[in-house]
């Protein structure tokens, strides 16, 4: 994980049913999600390469779940990356 973590924040875009995580003013990393009757299902993530190995997918995806919940969502895993997380991180479960 990056070792400078006051750059980095994640966005969410609800207009492009993703959220973004920027370190500085970079895109580093992003989940895309679907929406349909209470569900937000995850469905792709992406760390873009020069910020693979910082710990950017975890980050974005734990704060989108979170925000998630928050909202009294339910969390769906089609991205094979969420689904791993969500099995890691039993507290994410529905």
């Amino acid at each position: 994980m990056s070792q400078n973590n006051e750059n980095r924040r994640v966005e969410h875009l609800p207009e492009q049913s993703r959220f973004a995580l920027y370190i500085g003013d970079a895109l580093a990393g992003y989940a895309d999600y679907t929406q349909v009757d209470g569900v937000r299902d995850f469905d792709h993530t992406v760390t873009e390469p020069e910020f693979r190995g910082q710990g950017v997918a975890g980050d974005v995806v734990r704060q989108a779940l979170d925000a998630t919940r928050a909202e009294g969502l339910k969390i769906g895993a089609s991205c094979s990356y969420v689904a791993k997380f969500v099995a890691d991180h039993p507290e994410y479960r529905n």
